[in-house]
């Protein structure tokens, strides 16, 4: 029954409930100080890095080259993606060192309709493992499943050789708790979107070398909802700017340094009394669009606080004739919004069409992490066009 209890933390920190939503409570403002005010939002299984290879590169990757998984990192790159079309399929280990039923999938596939034109769908899926329910009297109530997925539908277009953008539509299903009675929840719906564009550049100098820059953001929709009208959630909407730089060290040999900065879009919780009443910070019961523009201004501390809720990813990919790939990466939190500091490493390997990656993270400070000490793969294969049909798109 252990990991029934652990899969219930899990489960808690999974959906955000209404207590969250109202803000840090403490009842003294000289506690100000140590006070921790971590953005929350529901469905954040969103925000989880699906493929190993960014995985790998401390979970950066808006402008990294693209592959069957740019869709989720920015729909813009897609459009520069040199295949015909695509799949990958990724599996992720949730809390891997505690239990065994609960993981992150992730299957995806693009097709390239002509040399300006790419489509793609793509489907998260996070399974939270069976989970037995009890009521206040610790009556047994049955056992459930919780689940949610995200269905992807993704649009990207060249606007011109170096210059493209992408549109992503998405579903999103959140159903944490069945329908046992006695338990007022349901499950949650909602739709956003992505927007992103991309801009790639070579330079001729002694050393082939080129720049990416990309700039995306992700999951604008409608507040998400587990109960009544009256109980809304925001998704976890991000804005995510970065770049990428590489360079051939020789004919065989490349370096590829990435660098990606995320704030969410999200409203800071205000800090509040034990009265409810606001000390420091807004009323978080706004609008998506209010919330999305508010959150640059609304940190109780002011421009230092908001400052930290910028993540930032670092990651260096090496390439072996296109062939074999070694990843490290770094991702940072500020320790008041969430603290998460981890290294992480992975390994890469292709072959004519199909390839392998494989991602490992380590944490770097006392704060454990779900994905600790676990393997995440994915398994990817890529059609190149043929000479007839460069042809034609080139023609087109």
């Amino acid at each position: 029954m252990h990991y029934r209890v652990i899969a219930l933390v899990a489960l808690g920190l999974t959906q955000v409930h209404n207590t969250f939503s109202q803000g840090t409570v403490i009842s003294n403002p000289d506690e100000l100080l140590g006070a921790q005010n971590a953005i929350t939002t529901a469905v954040p299984f969103l925000a989880i890095t699906p493929d190993a290879r960014h995985a790998a590169l401390g979970d950066g990757g808006v402008a990294t080259s693209p592959d069957a998984n740019a869709s989720y990192w920015n729909a813009g790159k897609l459009a520069f993606i040199d295949k015909k079309y695509g799949g990958t399929i990724s599996y992720t280990p949730w809390l891997g060192k505690i239990v065994n039923d609960m993981s992150i999938s992730y299957l995806s596939g693009f097709y390239k309709i002509t040399r300006e034109q790419v489509v793609s769908v793509s489907v998260k899926y996070f399974d939270l493992g069976d989970i037995s329910f009890r009521d206040a009297n610790n009556n047994p109530l049955g056992d459930f499943n919780p689940r949610e997925f995200a269905f992807d539908a993704t649009y990207s277009r060249m606007l011109s050789e170096n210059f493209s953008m992408g549109i992503t539509g998405r579903y999103i299903y959140s159903n944490l708790t069945g329908a046992f009675s006695g338990i007022d929840a349901k499950p949650g719906n909602s739709v956003a979107v992505d927007i992103g564009a991309y801009y790639t550049t070579s330079f001729k100098t002694a050393k082939a070398s080129s720049l990416s820059l990309g700039a995306t953001v992700t999951n604008i929709g409608a507040k998400l909802s587990y109960t009544d009208n009256q109980n809304k959630d925001f998704l976890p909407t991000n804005l995510r700017l970065g770049g990428a730089y590489t360079t051939a060290l020789d004919p065989y040999n490349s370096l590829t340094f990435i660098l990606d900065f995320n704030k969410l879009l999200v409203p800071t919780p205000p800090i509040r009394s034990t009265d409810g009443s606001i000390i420091y910070g807004k009323d978080d019961n706004r609008s998506v669009l209010g919330g999305m523009f508010g959150s640059f201004s609304d940190a109780p501390n002011g421009f230092k606080e908001e400052m930290q809720e910028i993540m930032t990813s670092i990651g260096i990919e090496y390439w072996y004739d296109n062939t074999f790939a070694g990843r490290v990466g770094y991702f940072n939190e500020a320790q008041n919004k969430g603290n998460r500091k981890y290294m992480t490493v992975g390994l890469g390997f292709r072959k004519k069409q199909f390839g392998i990656d494989v991602a490992y993270l380590v944490p770097v400070n006392k704060r454990e992490s779900p994905l600790a000490e676990t393997l995440r793969f994915t398994l990817l294969f890529q059609l190149q066009q043929t000479d007839s049909e460069k042809k034609e798109s080139v023609t087109d």
